[in-house]
């Protein structure tokens, strides 16, 4: 719960019904005797005028306010600026009496409440078991541009909303593909949502660390440094490093399907990577040099940057000493298969338990994650550690977390996985086996094809670099609109559609912004009068913007991107009609600045939030 405060403040708190909570701090009613402590449970899809309230309070304006109700999705109010609470929540609340006839009580609250208005309420009146208040509308945008046009990269993440958020060193680790292999689809997921996140933090003011873990160490390098000794030409590496160490091990798996030799090979050549022969590490190191260099070239293709590349390889000597810290502490057993497992079950009867040594003693997946996540905490102690992976590993990080916890290290409850569903339907023109590479092409191709038919792209200086970039925010909407954890079916004519809730859309959104402040761009209005934005449009966004900062909190709270992706969606449908019904062109010069400064603002945000969701926009499409 939250405190009473001299500005409003408010914190939400989630029920099984998807109800809000808002503490408003404590107003006293003259004639009352008593106090109204504004606890009041709204929908979810109330927030954007609480929002506005709250962030309008920081202003020291006095506002006693409570709820207000929307008509559509896309927040156009029924009065722009109207609130309104029901008398009846805050009997059930405990805020006001139960006893009494409601309509007398309603109007008695209200008229204590219209004595005590402030300046930001303009009039509150008594309904039928409701209490209506209406805002000065002059006053909220005042406000909220005061803050866009002071510091518009900071609006939002600089919030007292978010302040608890800042400041901690997380470390995410995201993207993690396997050495030796083209860049998959699959891995799309892991990159964007990652860098989502990593974004996300550094953007509310963490120093973030970025690790991309790559899978360079365990049985499939033995079966890929065999089948490589086997067939694999030097010549065909250095001109075609991945194609040819694919086509390696998709020959080399299909030999050890059916022959015992090439099995017992592969097992022979990990063996001697594990005991650091140097030929078989000199063969490695180069699959990893190359494959590194190639995903680094698409990393930079869709905006994602490492602090660390780092894997399982570097942290396979360490794994000797987690098995003798688990062996001391007497959680490692050995079964009657030799294997040497950790104890999950908690009763001591192996009914749940994890492997970390094989049979023959080599060491396994999770051996390697228990020395990578003790070498980090040590060398960079981090706060929070995010780790981002599909659905199938959601297992292996909960036994993970649990035998970091029974080795005694308590930072491993700040230990999270982020865990997502999959992608069906990703093909392209080139077939079903879909790589990643071959995906991004796909998307520049077929916007650049679309772009072709609008007249205003044949004006673009770099018509191929705008295609790619709004071809990558088309997957990355596309990719952030649901949960995470749920699977979903790719379209590619869907994503990539300029109208609608798609990445084409925002895109074009701001690219249309970008426009008219370029053709304005000789007026002056960064410090205007913004009065004239009163009219119900302008309040809505308006009202929109304010929830920005509750949108970051949500998405921080729960590492999730669809509700980021859902606000720009919106605030983008609010300026489209905002931008049809209030004409810059023709208007009165006060008029004209006035909606031009809220042009600005609606941009800035728009282009902030892209950004945070690892989106480039674009200024000209």
């Amino acid at each position: 719960m939250c405190s009473s405060r001299s500005s409003l403040q408010c914190r939400c708190h989630r029920n099984s019904k998807s109800s809000l909570t808002l503490c408003s701090g404590q107003t006293h009613l003259s004639g009352a005797g008593d106090s109204l402590r504004c606890w009041i449970s709204v929908s979810c899809r109330e927030r954007c005028l609480l929002s506005s309230l709250r962030m309008l309070s920081r202003q020291k304006c006095n506002l006693w306010v409570l709820c207000y109700s929307e008509t559509n999705k896309h927040a156009q109010l029924r009065s722009a600026a109207d609130l309104r609470v029901s008398v009846n929540s805050l009997r059930q609340n405990g805020a006001v009496a139960a006893d009494g006839d409601l309509q007398s009580k309603t109007q008695a609250l209200a008229n204590q409440l219209q004595m005590k208005r402030g300046a930001v309420v303009e009039e509150v009146s008594a309904g039928r078991g409701v209490i209506h208040f209406r805002l000065n509308r002059p006053i909220l945008a005042q406000k909220l541009l005061e803050q866009l046009c002071s510091e518009p990269d900071g609006f939002g993440v600089k919030s007292e909303l978010l302040r608890h958020l800042q400041g901690g060193r997380t470390l995410v680790e995201f993207s993690s593909p396997n050495i030796a292999k083209k860049f998959h689809a699959g891995h799309l997921r892991s990159t964007i949502i990652g860098n989502f996140i990593a974004n996300l933090k550094k953007a509310l003011g963490n120093e973030v660390i970025r690790v991309n873990y790559l899978g360079d160490w365990g049985m499939q390098f033995g079966l890929l440094g065999a089948g490589f000794e086997r067939s694999g030409s030097q010549e065909k590496l250095r001109t075609q490093p991945l194609e040819h160490l694919f086509e390696v091990y998709v020959q080399v798996n299909r030999e050890a399907e059916c022959d015992e030799s090439v099995r017992s090979a592969a097992a022979e050549f990990f063996r001697r990577l594990e005991r650091g022969e140097d030929q078989a590490l000199a063969l490695w190191r180069q699959f990893r040099e190359i494959t590194v260099d190639e995903y680094k070239r698409i990393y930079q293709r869709l905006g994602v940057h490492f602090d660390h590349y780092s894997g399982e390889a570097f942290h396979q000597h360490q794994t000797q000493n987690v098995l003798d810290e688990l062996m001391t502490r007497g959680l490692l057993k050995t079964t009657e298969k030799g294997t040497a497992v950790v104890d999950l079950s908690g009763a001591g009867d192996l009914s749940s338990y994890a492997t970390l040594v094989r049979s023959d003693g080599t060491s396994l997946y999770i051996t390697r994650d228990v020395a990578a996540a003790l070498d980090r905490k040590q060398r960079f102690g981090f706060d929070e550690m995010i780790y981002v992976t599909d659905k199938s590993q959601t297992v292996h990080f909960r036994q993970l977390f649990h035998i970091l916890l029974a080795m005694g290290h308590q930072w491993a409850e700040r230990c999270v996985h982020v865990a997502f569903g999959l992608v069906q339907g990703m093909s392209t023109r080139r077939g079903e086996v879909v790589f990643l590479e071959d995906v991004l092409e796909e998307a520049r191709s077929r916007m650049l094809n679309n772009m072709r038919q609008s007249s205003t792209s044949k004006e673009l200086e770099e018509p191929e670099q705008t295609a790619e970039r709004v071809g990558i925010s088309a997957l990355i909407v596309q990719d952030f609109r649901g949960p995470l954890m749920s699977d979903y079916k790719f379209d590619w004519d869907k994503v990539l559609q300029a109208h609608g809730d798609t990445g084409v859309f925002l895109q074009y959104t701001h690219a249309r912004l970008c426009s008219l402040l370029r053709r304005h761009a000789r007026e002056t209005y960064s410090c205007c009068d913004v009065s004239p934005l009163v009219d119900s449009r302008s309040v809505s966004v308006l009202q929109h913007l304010l929830r920005y900062d509750e949108v970051l909190l949500q998405s921080a709270n729960e590492l999730q991107p669809r509700h980021l992706v859902n606000f720009l969606l919106t605030l983008s449908h609010l300026v489209a009609v905002a931008h049809r019904e209030l004409p810059v062109k023709g208007s009165s010069a006060a008029v004209a600045q006035a909606r031009l400064c809220l042009f600005s603002a609606v941009r800035s945000v728009l282009a902030n939030g892209m950004r945070i969701l690892g989106i480039t926009p674009v200024e000209k499409m």
